[in-house]
Formats: structure tokens, sequence, C-alpha cells
């Protein structure tokens, strides 16, 4: 096998790879504290809370994020040769930062379903508005990575 595919492949690999990496850390985060306030919230004879659901799920479009930038760079592996750098940076790069902002916003999401059960559901909004800005991470590093993988040209 050529290395210089080896490292276009990698680079795809590790974008959809970390990123789902990131979300299911997120994800887990959330979950457990979802969990936990859902247990409260019924020792406390109080209804269960789909918004908590919502928190728990937000972490997941990172790995979306990173599929679409895998999937470009699949295209771009026949012009491997010269870009084999480029496209293993981008890869690392996309996986990198949809795995941070998704753990992030997992971690977010936790203290959201915690404040929500302590706050008898109030300040929803805020949380996802905080989410939302560990989500703008995740978007920004997928748009500046699709950017440059059309950069890519043979």
């Amino acid at each position: 096998m050529d290395a210089t595919l080896f490292l276009g492949q990698l680079g795809a690999a590790l974008a959809v790879g970390m990123a789902a990496v990131g979300s299911a850390l997120g994800c887990g985060a959330a979950g457990r504290a979802a969990a936990g306030a859902w247990a409260k919230d019924a020792k406390a004879g109080k209804g269960l809370r789909f918004t908590y659901v919502i928190l728990v799920s937000m972490p997941l479009t990172q790995t979306l994020y990173g599929f679409i930038v895998m999937s470009t760079m699949a295209g771009k592996l026949a012009l491997a040769g010269q870009n084999a750098g480029l496209l293993f940076g981008i890869g690392l790069a996309t996986g990198l930062g949809e795995m941070l902002s998704a753990w992030m916003q997992g971690v977010i999401g936790a203290g959201g379903c915690r404040m929500l059960s302590e706050a008898d559901g109030k300040g929803f909004a805020l949380v996802v508005i905080a989410m939302g800005i560990a989500e703008t991470v995740g978007v920004f590093t997928f748009v500046f990575m699709l950017i440059l993988i059309n950069s890519i040209t043979g």
C-alpha cells in the first residue's frame, strides 16, 4: 500500500472516529446526570422531564460532522500523493475539534440536568444556549476543514 494513500485514509478515519468518541463521552456524561435527575425527580414525586433527553442527545451532531468530513475526504484520496500530510492533518484536526466539542457539550448538558432538577425545570433555554456555544466549536471545525478539503485540487 502506498504510504501517502494510507495517511489520507487514516486522516479520514480519525475524522469520524474521534468525533464518535467525543459524542459517546458527551452523551455518557449527560446521560449519567439525566438518570440521576430522573431518580431524584421520581423520588420527589415529580414528573419525569423529557428535556433531559434533549440535553443527552445534543453531542451526537459532532459524529455527523465528522462523517461528512470523512466522506468528503474520501473523494480526495486519489489526490493523496502530494496532499497526504494535509489530508491527515484535516482528519486529525476534525477529530480533535469534534471530539472535544461533543465531550464538553455533554459536560455542560450534565450540569444542565442537575440544574434543571434543582430549579424545578427553570432555565432550560440557558442550558441549550451554553451547549450551543460548545456546538459552535464543532461547527467551526466542520466548516473550516471542509474549506481546506475543497482547496485540494488535482
